[in-house]
């Protein structure tokens, strides 16, 4: 589980094709002697598995391996080499929840469709998955590509957030444009919420 706090901007340094499906290596600033082979760290807001890492005097690295569903249903298709990565290692007991709870389990691609650029913020525009975007709500939260933010505007399978400066600095949307695709998670707890609401109606 994570908050969608993103701690490192990655870098992906490699990427080879396997019979599941395709391996990345990582660069990152974690001190990778800190977690376990099997530890769970999300990138680009897709939850994967550490299956080797290092500490190198080139810099610290990890791989993790997608599966063919990862692939169809994520942006990580269409990682290349080179590109940065939001990173974030998974929560631990007791740690600050900045963000909202976030699984790295992500619902669906949601398409860049306006990007306007102010003073002290960004606009970004999207649309939703037809299936996600009833879990969307006006000042709800929603991860995208591993980063928690907060709805600002809702109007069909549109939605809207603005970024502040920061948010812009620390993570890879300073450079994402209009026609990018975005993983995205929708709130747990909206999910739980129609579900129970789907059971009030039957019983």
């Amino acid at each position: 589980m994570f908050t969608g706090i993103v701690t490192d901007l990655g870098e992906i340094l490699a990427i080879d094709a396997i019979p599941a499906g395709k391996r990345t290596r990582i660069r990152t600033i974690y001190d990778t002697d800190s977690f376990e082979i099997g530890a769970s760290i999300s990138c680009a807001g897709v939850c994967h598995t550490v299956t080797a890492k290092d500490n190198g005097s080139n810099g610290n690295w990890f791989e993790v391996e997608s599966a063919a569903e990862t692939l169809a249903l994520t942006n990580v298709a269409d990682w290349k080499v080179g590109q940065k990565l939001n990173l974030e290692r998974s929560l631990t007991m007791g740690a600050e929840l900045g963000g909202h709870l976030v699984l790295g389990h992500v619902d669906g691609l949601a398409t860049v469709t306006k990007r306007e650029d102010h003073p002290d913020s960004v606009y970004f525009q999207f649309e939703a998955p037809e299936e996600a975007a009833p879990f969307i709500a006006k000042k709800g939260s929603v991860a995208l590509d591993g980063t928690s933010l907060t709805v600002n505007e809702v109007d069909g399978l549109l939605f809207s957030v603005f970024l502040i400066p920061h948010t812009l600095d620390v993570t890879t949307w300073s450079d994402r444009k209009v026609g990018d695709k975005i993983n995205l998670e929708v709130d747990m707890m909206a999910r739980y919420a129609a579900r129970l609401a789907e059971f009030s109606k039957t019983g």
